[in-house]
């Protein structure tokens, strides 16, 4: 696709920078890049992703190339899952809030980008996050989700500190018995049996589904992202990775089994929240349908990438920052007496740690977005004209390491939103949404964003009340990071 600026600006709305003011002055440029040949362009991007490049040398080539951090390209899947894989590419922190604007992008079934995974999976529902705000539905699925998170308030932080108390015993008794302990599979254990009791008041091992349910989340999970995702497997075998995960949809079928065992044991349990829903006028199976997919793709799904990369970069950094974090929570929660609200939202540091991680490292790296109207978008340097019914897609990894906006960008820095550094909050994007912003029923931020916050320092509070310092090995996943802990200091004083 070529781009296109013979159009007169006067005739394109101007969208705005992130701090609200729209950046009048910029010189307006034709955007750079094409997406080659039909089906021949999007079959060689797609494999210089997955395999030729890799995810960020691909963003990063094109980006020096063109000179240039918005530029046109085609993004994975393509042929023959996604009709069209065109897509326009933004990688800086100014352009990349567009994607944010509901007045000016629609979010259509564009949570995976330029596919839709069959509604088989969802028990043939289009589920909440592929509505987009404009849709009636979306306001009141959404309320739902609000209705409940409110009601079980007072349960986040006792039941997490529960089963992170649990956690952290599992991981303390493999490193004493094995001299190490692989954080993901414990994690992910924790995370499932925390959403399970948080939405349904039963432990899962009580259910029909034992113990299964992150096996069978995952299962769940992986046919719907694989046209998303490489195995790592050696080159011998890319063609036929290409083939079976990229070219043709993984059939529902085969998970169904799995998905509905899911489904009944929600189903069973959550007969409070499903009365609800009925008085909000939502059907029982819908509700229901929805409720399992905010639990395993929102929750278990965002917390199986969350948590490793916090514990990972917090492991990485060393001492000193332990010495740091363990001096401001212990003396803070000394000092109010528990873990409390009012504790946590003292612990500058803490907070900060945890907006770092979430910058560095966002858990959902990808934003897509359907131009409604015609309209220009800022750079840094330049502006561009998009014409309605383009695809805007957003690398988040890129627009929240801008060294334009952050210093060392690439460098985890434990303080960076403490004091002044709040005013960079601005700039944090992870949660289909800016840091400074609130989710609401009119868009599509991330309804649970403050739990995951609230959980994220938790977390950290947990840990060093029991431990002064820790060291990890970390790796790569198919989505996100590996930790391994190799030792823990106990806490020898408060």
């Amino acid at each position: 696709m070529s781009s296109n600026s013979s159009s007169s600006p006067s005739k394109f709305q101007s969208s705005s920078n992130t701090d609200g003011s729209p950046s009048t002055n910029l010189p307006l440029k034709p955007i750079p890049g094409n997406c080659g040949r039909p089906f021949f362009g999007p079959i060689k991007d797609r494999f210089d992703y997955f395999y030729h490049q890799g995810k960020d040398t691909f963003f990063q080539t094109r980006m020096l190339k063109h000179q240039s951090t918005v530029f046109r390209t085609n993004m994975p899947p393509g042929p023959f899952i996604s009709s069209n894989p065109n897509v326009i590419t933004l990688l800086d922190a100014i352009s990349f809030p567009i994607l944010f604007d509901n007045s000016k992008v629609q979010k259509l079934n564009v949570l995976c980008g330029t596919y839709m995974p069959s509604t088989a999976f969802f028990g043939g529902y289009r589920v909440c996050a592929f509505l987009d705000p404009s849709e009636p539905k979306h306001a009141i699925l959404k309320g739902l989700f609000f209705s409940i998170l409110a009601s079980r308030h007072d349960k986040f932080i006792p039941l997490f500190r529960s089963c992170l108390s649990e956690l952290f015993i599992n991981i303390e008794d493999q490193v004493s018995d094995k001299g190490k302990s692989y954080f993901n599979t414990l994690s992910d254990s924790m995370s499932f049996d925390f959403v399970f009791r948080l939405f349904c008041d039963q432990i899962p091992l009580d259910t029909s589904i034992g113990s299964k349910g992150p096996t069978l989340f995952d299962k769940w999970l992986f046919f719907q992202l694989a046209p998303l995702i490489t195995l790592g497997l050696p080159k011998l075998f890319n063609f036929l990775e290409d083939l079976l995960l990229h070219s043709i949809p993984l059939p529902p079928f085969l998970v169904k089994s799995s998905y509905r065992k899911l489904y009944n044991a929600f189903y069973v349990s959550m007969t409070s929240i499903l009365d609800e829903a009925e008085r909000c006028g939502i059907k029982r199976s819908e509700a229901c349908h929805n409720l399992v997919f905010m639990a395993g793709f929102n929750a278990y799904g965002g917390m199986k990438s969350l948590f490793p990369a916090l514990i990972k970069w917090v492991g990485l950094a060393g001492e000193k920052l332990h010495r740091q974090l363990c001096d401001e929570i212990r003396n803070i929660v000394r000092v109010e007496g528990g873990v409390t609200l009012s504790a946590l939202d003292k612990m500058t540091l803490t907070k900060s740690v945890v907006y770092e991680a979430l910058r560095i490292d966002p858990p959902v790296p990808f934003q897509y977005g359907k131009v409604k109207e015609d309209l220009v978008v800022h750079s840094h340097d330049a502006a561009f004209e998009i014409k309605k019914g383009e695809m805007i897609f957003g690398y988040q990894p890129f627009a929240t390491k801008d060294p334009k906006v952050f210093e060392d960008p690439e460098e985890f820095v434990g303080h960076r939103f403490v004091g002044e550094g709040e005013k960079l909050l601005k700039y944090v994007y992870w949660s289909n949404g800016r840091e400074i912003d609130d989710p609401t029923v009119e868009n599509k931020q991330c309804p649970g964003k403050n739990l995951v916050l609230l959980m994220s320092r938790v977390m950290l509070v947990e840990l060093f009340l029991r431990y002064d310092t820790f060291t990890i090995e970390a790796g790569t996943l198919l989505l996100g990071s590996s930790v391994t802990f190799t030792s823990l200091t106990k806490v020898t004083s408060i």
